[in-house]
């Protein structure tokens, strides 16, 4: 047995080093910037840890302006730093980035409503009863008239302004609790960083001017570059952004829109610079305006802000008087960007996989497009990267299918924020008559009858992260979306249940109260990691 066994596994790594060389012996990446550093990132790790020997290339062109955004990320971005054993407090350093805990959602509901929406789960490290729904303690907050963001340490770090660190007198840093913060960053800074931080690339400064494709199979098999250049590669990564250089004008890449699902279709980005010594907020504000939402993400050096808004209700210059009305303060517009919120119909299109921006884009309500490229990408490498190609079809076939339902998951549960109260302006009336979706109607009166839970969602292949009851419950409670009644008469049907949830509750806000007291003020720590 033990020879036979020690065959087969030979065999075995025989065959998959042969299917990583088959599919990907050299792999180009055009068009740089956070995407496609994230790609040569996760793609270059994975084929190693497969065994396969890999060539990356990057062609990226210094001739194409790199314009910083301010974006926030999801706590992916920070497990996939120590997936990588990159050091959180360098990559602070070097980006100026900042910490973030989660969305403060300010006037969604009806003006003078805000609510948080904190992203560590307590239920992780809570005793859950057998046979419990996993969503017990927010069941139990709603019942109970709390807000469900209560008993969670970031509400109290965000509500304090506090670091998520406290530091010992030898000057090292203590954790405040478990949970994967989240970060807010400038993006061509951080592209900058990876670039510094990823092995084994080989970079080419060109544009690209066009392809050589396969006569019979359609594939890429030459990319044609400025000043009479050429590179050949197995397969290609399209991170050219909106232009979809490769997956929209060279294979034919389809775009679904979501235009009549999302009721916002502009952008107007600007700066706003950070006085000396001010305090940093380390949470993204969202903030429901009249003909759409602003939103202010914190560098360490300045907030990278935004209104996105519905040119049916304003013009760009009607969007910079309201933006300047509501701030007391001129503003500097980067831009006016014309939204095109929606998806590829098929992001992996023979050898060619679309990643970031040349894949899909929605309105950055939820943090969505740098979450969405990293799980992306950890699934084509953890799932499809050794694919053989007598069987190519069905891996392009089960990647398209999931990353199009992970796109479609995030339009859903973006438009469940726009279930509002609000009907004072002509944008919220026509948000209210044209907009809320059948499906998310639908899910209201299904979670009409009990309140949500983990079975309520199909589980995301390999336990990837995704959209489900957790980030859900603070948008609804937020709303005020859930029926007290109900939570209070599952609640009462399990009293044990309702003891332990309550003890529980108390238990953790006592706690992560005492916690924020103790950690470090944001600003404070921020400045300390660059003293």
């Amino acid at each position: 047995m033990g020879a036979r066994a020690g065959q087969a596994a030979r065999r075995l790594n025989a065959a998959r080093e042969t299917t990583v060389a088959q599919l990907a012996r050299h792999i180009a990446i055009v068009g740089g910037g956070t995407a496609g550093w994230l790609a040569a990132l996760i793609l270059g790790d994975g084929a190693r840890r497969a065994g396969g020997d890999i060539r990356l290339t990057m062609i990226e062109s210094s001739k194409i302006p790199t314009i910083g955004v301010g974006e926030g990320s999801t706590a992916v971005f920070r497990q996939m730093l120590r997936q990588f054993g990159l050091d959180e407090f360098e990559f602070l350093r070097q980006t100026d980035a900042t910490i973030k805990y989660g969305i403060r959602h300010k006037d969604w509901r009806r003006q003078g409503v805000t609510y948080d929406g904190p992203i560590d789960d307590p239920h992780l490290v809570c005793e859950t009863p057998p046979g419990v729904a996993s969503s017990w303690l927010n069941q139990y907050c709603i019942a109970s008239g709390r807000s469900v963001a209560e008993p969670h340490l970031f509400t109290y770090l965000m509500d304090r302004g506090k670091a998520p660190y406290a530091q010992k007198l030898d000057g090292s840093f203590v954790p405040a609790g478990p949970f994967h913060h989240a970060f807010h960053f400038d993006q061509a800074l951080v592209a900058k960083y990876l670039a510094r931080n990823v092995p084994g690339v080989e970079r080419i400064d060109a544009q690209v001017t066009g392809v050589s494709r396969n006569a019979e199979t359609g594939d890429i098999e030459t990319l044609l570059l400025d000043e009479d250049r050429s590179l050949d590669a197995d397969f290609f990564v399209d991170c050219t952004g909106f232009r979809r250089a490769l997956i929209g004008k060279e294979m034919g890449g389809q775009w679904v829109s979501y235009v009549d699902k999302l009721p916002v279709n502009r952008a107007m980005p600007f700066w706003i610079d950070l006085a000396p010594g001010e305090q940093i907020n380390p949470f993204t504000l969202a903030w429901a305006r009249e003909a759409g939402w602003m939103w202010s993400i914190p560098t360490r050096t300045r907030y990278g802000c935004g209104y996105v808004y519905s040119d049916r209700f304003r013009t760009p210059e009607q969007a910079q008087a309201e933006i300047e009305a509501a701030l007391g303060r001129k503003i500097e517009p980067r831009n006016d960007i014309k939204i095109n919120s929606g998806r590829l119909d098929t992001a992996w299109i023979g050898n060619c996989l679309a990643v970031g921006l040349s894949s899909s884009f929605l309105e950055p309500l939820e943090a969505t497009s740098i979450h969405g490229t990293i799980v992306q990408l950890l699934l084509f490498a953890q799932a499809h990267l050794n694919a053989d190609r007598a069987d190519i079809a069905r891996h392009r076939d089960a990647y398209n299918a999931i990353v199009a339902r992970q796109v479609d998951d995030f339009m859903r549960f973006i438009n469940m924020h726009y279930v509002s109260e609000r009907r004072d302006t002509a944008f919220w009336q026509a948000v209210a008559g044209e907009f809320i979706l059948p499906e998310t109607r639908e899910r209201l009166a299904f979670w009409s009858g009990h309140t949500p839970r983990r079975a309520d969602f199909a589980p995301f292949p390999f336990r990837l992260p995704h959209v489900e009851e957790q980030l859900f419950y603070p948008v609804l409670d937020g709303l005020g979306l859930l029926d007290r009644d109900l939570a209070r008469a599952e609640l009462a049907a399990a009293p044990q249940l309702r003891a332990h949830a309550r003890k529980t509750a108390e238990s953790l806000t006592r706690e992560y109260r005492q916690a924020a007291l103790r950690t470090l003020g944001h600003r404070e720590f921020l400045d300390g990691l660059v003293a």
